[in-house]
């Protein structure tokens, strides 16, 4: 099994060393946890794709140190990007734009396109700053299975597939970056994350959110994703709880009709979005492990984070078969 690991200068060391070898680490960012590799050795990218089970259609963001170090990922900055990055890096935002030769295709999966993104993590940016190459780091989980955002989320699911788990505690936004593509004159969220559409409109101007593309071109894109093992329904009436089983609810507020509930987990008491993301993945895992028949969750606000948070539920609703 993996070693967890407290962030010291000894274990970063480690870490660093495993990365320039051609190895895959886990490690802490502000959104979820990342299995990480050299982002431009291919073999070691091809080693995220089977550990984590995941298909090779689906690309993977690179993230970085340094600001500066995209002129060496992307063929051009256009000015929208240049707004973004001076207002939003390093944060929960991942901009796609045209690829340089450097980037490994196993990374963009076949695109000549690429997402990176700067992380805020002190830890994250440790390990970047020690490295002389982007990471190539999706959600450090089996594909398609809940993201991790504590270590102990990691070491259930890929333990036994890595060596060492950088443990830099919960993850404080808790849900995956907003990913925007700036390839054409449109500004296009791809995928719903830590940084709101409305944030990102008050920078460069009117976004729109794609749902769905016939072509995989961002990570989190697909139908089916972000799952926990227990069947998943989105709750919009209380009516619809069945009978007679071992039901879980991940409420948003408050929970009503308690009784129906074996285990019963709170979002946010305050009705807050922030806090919402920051908590959701995290409790979702604790109610898929607890044995239950199915989850309900109910819906929050589609607003600011709530636009991720439903994104995350809709899609795991998808996967269970349940809508």
């Amino acid at each position: 099994m993996a070693q967890i690991l407290k962030p010291t200068k000894e274990t970063i060391k480690i870490a660093v060393d495993i990365l320039k070898n051609g190895g895959v680490i886990a490690f802490p960012t502000e959104t979820v946890y990342g299995l990480g590799a050299n982002g431009l050795n291919s073999i070691a990218v091809a080693k995220i794709f089977e550990i984590k089970n995941r298909p090779f259609f689906d690309p993977i963001i690179l993230h970085i140190g340094k600001k500066e170090d995209v002129k060496k990922l992307w063929k051009e900055i256009n000015e929208r990007a240049e707004k973004l990055i001076e207002k939003f890096w390093p944060g929960p935002l991942t901009i796609i734009l045209p690829k340089t030769e450097i980037v490994p295709y196993i990374v963009t999966s076949g695109l000549e396109t690429v997402a990176v993104r700067m992380p805020s993590h002190p830890v994250a940016l440790e390990i970047l700053e020690k490295v002389d190459f982007p990471i190539a780091a999706p959600s450090a989980n089996i594909f398609g299975r809940l993201s991790p955002t504590e270590a102990i989320h990691v070491e259930k699911q890929i333990g036994n597939k890595i060596e060492i788990i950088i443990d830099g505690g919960k993850c404080p936004v808790g849900i995956e970056s907003t990913v925007i593509d700036l390839t054409t004159q449109e500004n296009i969220i791809l995928r719903p994350g830590g940084i709101p559409k409305e944030e990102i409109e008050k920078v460069i101007g009117e976004v729109k959110i794609i749902k769905r593309s016939e072509k995989i071109l961002s990570p989190g894109q697909l139908p089916y994703h972000y799952s926990p093992k227990t069947p998943l329904k989105i709750l919009r009436n209380y009516k619809e709880v069945k009978k007679g089983i071992k039901a879980g609810l991940l409420a948003f507020k408050e929970a009503k009709e308690k009784e129906k509930f074996v285990k019963i987990e709170v979002l946010s008491e305050k009705g807050d979005l922030i806090e919402a993301a920051s908590n959701f993945f995290s409790l979702l895992h604790k109610l898929d492990n607890a044995g239950l028949d199915i989850i309900y969750a109910e819906p929050v606000p589609e607003e600011g984070l709530g636009i991720a948070i439903m994104d995350r539920l809709y899609k795991a609703e998808s996967s269970t078969g349940l809508r």
